[in-house]
C-alpha cells in the first residue's frame, strides 16, 4: 500500500471521533498490559521510516522526544485535570531519553504514563463525584479556567479538589442553562463521570501504541501520524464510501450509544424500527445469541458489535427515545450500505432573472472530500469509485439541462486522494500543470491534466470555508491561478500544503504482500505548491469575495497546530490563462455583496455573533456567577457554536444546498452578478 494523500486535516479527524457506526474497529480489549513483540517491530519500522522518509529528512533527537512527552500528556490531559506537577516532572527526568528508546522499539514509557494517568482518573472521578451533590454558591464571583494554555496542573490534592469543584459547578451551570432540574443534572453528571473512568480504563494495546507513536511523529509535522489496525480500516471505508453493517451513525453520550443518524437506504432505515435518538444498550449476535449489556463501553466497541458480515443477524436491545422507559429488541440483517451521503451530490437551483424573463440555472455541485476506492482500483477495477467519475457524470447533466453557471461547493471538505484532486481539475481547464510537488530532494514535480479539453468550460464559482483543506485547496488554488473561477467564502482555507503517502507496516516488516493488518504510517513524503508557486501551507487559498462567518474565526487553521511546516514557495510554471477572473470585477462582485449584506438583518445578526465569539473566545476563564453566566449565555453559548461548527464539519445529513438559507442566498447572488459582469464572455478560453 502506497496511496499518495493530500490528506484530512488534523481538525477533522478531531470532529470525526464522535461519529461512527460508519466505520470499522477492533474488538474490546481491557487496559493495556505490556508491549507484545509485534508491538516494538512495529514501533522500529516507524521510527526507521520517519528518518528515512520524511519531508524534513530529521532525525529522531532529543527535539523530538521533548516533543513527544509534550504531545502525549496533551492528548491525555489538555486541560491539566488529571495529572499532578509531580507526575509531570517525574515524566521529564525522561523525556530526552524516549528518541533513544523508540528507536530500539522500546515503547515502554507509554505504559507508565497511561497506568499513572488511569490512577489519577480513578483519583480524579471520586473527586468529581463527590462535588455533584455538593450544594454550590452560584453567588460568587468566582471562575474556571478554560484556556488550556493557561491551565496548570495541580500541585496538591486540594488544589486538584478545587480544580474539580469548579469544573462541576461549571457543568451544573451549563445544564441550568439547559433548563434541566438539580435532581436530573446530578443524575447526568454522576453518569457521565463515571462512564469517563470506565472508558479510559478499557483502552487498547493498539489505540495506546497509536497515541504513544503519534505523539512522537507528529513532532515532525502535524499530519504524520501512526494509524492502528482500527484507524487503518476506517480510512480505507471512508475512502471507498461502502462497508457491511445495519446503516446508522453512532455517538457516546455519558456512557450510552446514541443512535445520531439512519442511513438513507441502509438496512435501519428499510427495518424501519430504528429511530434517531434512541439509545443502544445491549447487542447480540444471530437470531438467538446473548445480547451483551454495552452501556460504558467505548464507542469503538459497540459498533464493532454491530458490525458484521453482510446477511447476517444483530439484535439490538433498544431504549427508544420516545419512550425511555421501555426495552425492545430489534433484530436487523446487515446489508453492504453505500454511504451516498458522502459522495458528490447535485442539484440545479433556479436563481435571479435574465433580460428575457426567465430564471438563471446555477448547477451545485457538493464534494464533501476526493474520494477513491483503494482497494478496487489495486485490483485493477475499471469501475472503482471514484470522485472524478461522479463528478465528470454530474457535469455532463449540467450540460445536458444547460445550466448557465456550476457552484462547487468544498466547505468542509478536508481533502483525501491527490490523484482525484489533480484528475478533478483537469475536468476544468484544457491542459496544463494542476500541482507541484516537491520532496527532500528539492526538485520540484509538476503534476498535469491528465486528459485534453474540458468538461465544464463556462462560468464556475467555489465556495470555500477554513474548513476546507488539502486537496480542496488544490483545487481552489489551480482554478485561482489560472483564473477559471472565481473563490467565494472565508477569508482562506485551512491552510495544509502538505502530501502524505500511506506505508503499510506488515509489507514493510515482512516485505510481503500479506492479509495481516499491523497498521500503517501515514507519513508527510512532499510539500505541494501552486501552479504560481505558493504553497498553501500556513496560508490556504484566499478568497476572491469574503463572506462572514464563524468559521473563519475559529482557530482551527493549519497554523493553529502545534509542529506545523513554514509557508515558503518555489519557481511558477507557464500554463494557460481563461480571463474568467480579473481584479475590477472581483471588485465590483464585493462591492455589490457588501452592499446586501448591509442591508440584511441574518448577516447582521451572523456580525454580532461573530463579535460575540471572540470576545468570549479570546477568554482565559469563564465566570461560575450564575447571574453572570446566564447573562453571557444569553448573548451567546461560545463553545456551542464552536461545538456546532464541528458537527457541520462532519455532518453529511443535509440537502446539497440549502436555498433558503441566507448565506447560501448570497452566494447565488454572486453567481448572478458574475454571470451578468461576464456579458458574452461566458466561455473558458485559453489565453
Amino acid at each position: 500500500m502506497q496511496q499518495v494523500l493530500a490528506g484530512r486535516s488534523g481538525l477533522l479527524r478531531l470532529a470525526v471521533a464522535s461519529l461512527s457506526v460508519v466505520v470499522l474497529v477492533g474488538p474490546a480489549l481491557a487496559r493495556p498490559t505490556e508491549p507484545s513483540a509485534t508491538d516494538r517491530q512495529i514501533a522500529l519500522a516507524v521510527s526507521i521510516l520517519m528518518e528515512q522518509q520524511h519531508l524534513t529528512q530529521r532525525k529522531i533527537d532529543d527535539q523530538a522526544s521533548e516533543r513527544c512527552l509534550q504531545s502525549m500528556l496533551k492528548t491525555l490531559d489538555p486541560l491539566k485535570l488529571y495529572f499532578y506537577q509531580s507526575d509531570v516532572d517525574e515524566f521529564a527526568g525522561s523525556e530526552h531519553e524516549l528518541d533513544d528508546m523508540v528507536r530500539r522499539g522500546d515503547i515502554k514509557m507509554a505504559y507508565r504514563i497511561f497506568d499513572r494517568f488511569l490512577q489519577r482518573v480513578d483519583e480524579r472521578i471520586t473527586m468529581a463525584l463527590k462535588e455533584v451533590d455538593v450544594d454550590h454558591d452560584f453567588t460568587l464571583d468566582e471562575e474556571m479556567v478554560r484556556d488550556a494554555d493557561a491551565a496548570t496542573y495541580a500541585k496538591t490534592p486540594e488544589e486538584a479538589q478545587d480544580k474539580w469543584r469548579r469544573r462541576v459547578k461549571y457543568e451544573v451551570l451549563n445544564l441550568i442553562a439547559d433548563d434541566m432540574d438539580i435532581d436530573a443534572i446530578r443524575e447526568k453528571l454522576r453518569r457521565r463521570y463515571t462512564s469517563i473512568g470506565k472508558r479510559w480504563e478499557q483502552t487498547s494495546n493498539d489505540e495506546l501504541m497509536e497515541m504513544y507513536l503519534t505523539a512522537m511523529t507528529t513532532g515532525f509535522d502535524p499530519h504524520s501520524t501512526y494509524m492502528s489496525p482500527t484507524t487503518l480500516d476506517n480510512f480505507e471505508i471512508h475512502m471507498r464510501l461502502k462497508l457491511d453493517g445495519i446503516g446508522a451513525s453512532l455517538r457516546s453520550e455519558d456512557g450510552y450509544t446514541k443512535v445520531h443518524q439512519i442511513i438513507a437506504g441502509g438496512a435501519a432505515d428499510q427495518d424501519g424500527r430504528l429511530k434517531g435518538g434512541d439509545e443502544i444498550v445491549g447487542v447480540g449476535q444471530g437470531s438467538d445469541g446473548e445480547i451483551e449489556d454495552v452501556v460504558d463501553m467505548k464507542l469503538n466497541d459497540v459498533v464493532d458489535k454491530i458490525r458484521g458480515k453482510k446477511g447476517s443477524i444483530v439484535r439490538l436491545e433498544v431504549r427508544p427515545a420516545a419512550n425511555p422507559t421501555d426495552h425492545r429488541i430489534y433484530d436487523i440483517v446487515r446489508q453492504e450500505i453505500k454511504l451516498t451521503e458522502s459522495e458528490a451530490r447535485s442539484v440545479i437551483i433556479d436563481w435571479g432573472q435574465k433580460p428575457n424573463g426567465e430564471s438563471y440555472k446555477v448547477g451545485v455541485l457538493s464534494l464533501p472530500s476526493f474520494y477513491m476506492d483503494m482497494d478496487a482500483a489495486r485490483a485493477g477495477d475499471p469501475n472503482y469509485k471514484s470522485t472524478t467519475r461522479d463528478v465528470r457524470r454530474l457535469l455532463n447533466d449540467f450540460n445536458a439541462k444547460g445550466v448557465d453557471a456550476v457552484v462547487i461547493d468544498l466547505r468542509f471538505n478536508g481533502g483525501g486522494s491527490l490523484t482525484e484532486a489533480v484528475n478533478m481539475t483537469g475536468l476544468f481547464i484544457d491542459k496544463g500543470p494542476v500541482v507541484q510537488v516537491k520532496g527532500p530532494t528539492g526538485r520540484a514535480q509538476p503534476f498535469v491534466d491528465p486528459e485534453a479539453g474540458m468538461v465544464w468550460s463556462g462560468p464556475l464559482v467555489v465556495l470555500t470555508n477554513k474548513f476546507s483543506a488539502s486537496a480542496s485547496e488544490i483545487f481552489a488554488g489551480a482554478m485561482q491561478d489560472y483564473n477559471r473561477g472565481l473563490i467565494v467564502g472565508d477569508e482562506t482555507t485551512h491552510g495544509k500544503g502538505t502530501v502524505q503517502q500511506l506505508y503499510d507496516v506488515a509489507q514493510l516488516l515482512f516485505r510481503i504482500r500479506n492479509d495481516m493488518n499491523l497498521g500503517a504510517m501515514k507519513l508527510t513524503i512532499q510539500q505541494f505548491y501552486r501552479p504560481d508557486g505558493d504553497s498553501t501551507q500556513n496560508r490556504g487559498v484566499a478568497a476572491d469575495i469574503v463572506l462572514p462567518s464563524l468559521t473563519s474565526h475559529l482557530d482551527i487553521g493549519e497554523a493553529d497546530l502545534d509542529y506545523a511546516l513554514a509557508f515558503n514557495r518555489i519557481t511558477p510554471l507557464g500554463h494557460d490563462e481563461y480571463q474568467m477572473v480579473d481584479a475590477n470585477l472581483v471588485q465590483q462582485l464585493q462591492q455589490n455583496s457588501t452592499a446586501r449584506i448591509e442591508k440584511s438583518e441574518d448577516f447582521s445578526d451572523d456580525i454580532k455573533r461573530i463579535n460575540k465569539y471572540e470576545e468570549q473566545k479570546d477568554r482565559k476563564s469563564v465566570t461560575l456567577n450564575k447571574e453572570k453566566f446566564m447573562a453571557e449565555r444569553a448573548e451567546l453559548n461560545a463553545d456551542k457554536e464552536q461545538e456546532d461548527a464541528f458537527e457541520d464539519a462532519v455532518n453529511n445529513d443535509r440537502p446539497v444546498f440549502d436555498d433558503e438559507d441566507h448565506y447560501n442566498q448570497e452566494a447565488l447572488s454572486i453567481v448572478v452578478d458574475y454571470l451578468k459582469l461576464l456579458k458574452n464572455n461566458r466561455v473558458a478560453i485559453a489565453h
